[in-house]
């Protein structure tokens, strides 16, 4: 896989739905599941589809598409969060995903102690956080805070800290899905600094986003998810005009 950084093989991924509720209680399982004995199929629904993508090392990939097209379950099997149903995914680089930052974090535990747990959990040592920490701290602007349990902070401070946390680890694939917007102005223009110099250093980079003009400027290559497939790959500015164009009904 020389040059790829990500590489997908006919994978596809499919997410199980029952169509009626389970039983919760004895009295339900009698008066219902035994009554009505009878096997319920799944419904089942396919979120990804046959995806056949290289994706080299270096570059920053746009990903659009409507809500539900599979853009986030491709972050998530790259970040190994889940597993392919069918094909294969190679992996080439130290994976960092900003998907649901701070979903990791201990509500009673401080900030500090959060960094730490959430740092070795990302792959660092403790030497490494440690390090890291007053940086970390700094890049995060939660100040002071830093010792008070991580539940009494706003849901911004939250946020800035597991951004902090996440691109202070140096990885070689950075994924990103709609999370740049994590604080204020000032904080924003921040992040996206910290996001050039990613791209300067030559780290791949994965961007989901509904910003059309941030995969226009920011972005090497693009792609185009629908409905679980891979309908369009190639330079920005036409795998951008062409998905608005179908947005649009043109």
């Amino acid at each position: 896989m020389s040059g790829a950084a990500i590489e997908f093989s006919g994978v596809s991924k499919k997410y199980r739905r029952h169509t009626q509720p389970r039983a919760t209680t004895l009295k339900s399982f009698l008066l219902y599941d035994l009554w009505n004995r009878r096997e319920i199929a799944p419904n089942v629904t396919w979120a990804l589809r046959d995806i056949d993508l290289t994706i080299k090392k270096g570059i920053t990939l746009g990903v659009v598409g409507r809500n539900g097209s599979g853009k986030s379950t491709l972050l998530k099997l790259v970040s190994r969060i889940l597993k392919p149903d069918r094909g294969s995914l190679t992996i080439d680089g130290k994976v960092t995903a900003l998907i649901e930052l701070g979903a990791g974090f201990h509500p009673e535990l401080t900030g500090r102690e959060n960094i730490m747990i959430n740092g070795i959990i990302l792959g660092l040592t403790q030497d490494e956080i440690k390090t890291k920490m007053d940086e970390i701290i700094r890049f995060s602007e939660v100040g002071g805070y830093v010792d008070d349990p991580v539940r009494t902070y706003s849901s911004g401070m939250y946020m800035r800290l597991g951004f902090s946390v996440a691109i202070h680890v140096n990885p070689e694939i950075l994924l990103i899905d709609e999370v740049l917007s994590v604080g204020d102005a000032a904080f924003t223009h921040k992040c996206i600094d910290k996001m050039n110099a990613f791209q300067k250093e030559g780290k791949t980079i994965i961007l989901v986003t509904h910003d059309l003009g941030m995969v226009r400027s920011w972005c090497n290559e693009a792609i185009w998810m629908d409905g679980g497939c891979l309908r369009m790959k190639g330079d920005p500015e036409n795998v951008v005009e062409a998905y608005t164009r179908a947005m649009c009904g043109a």
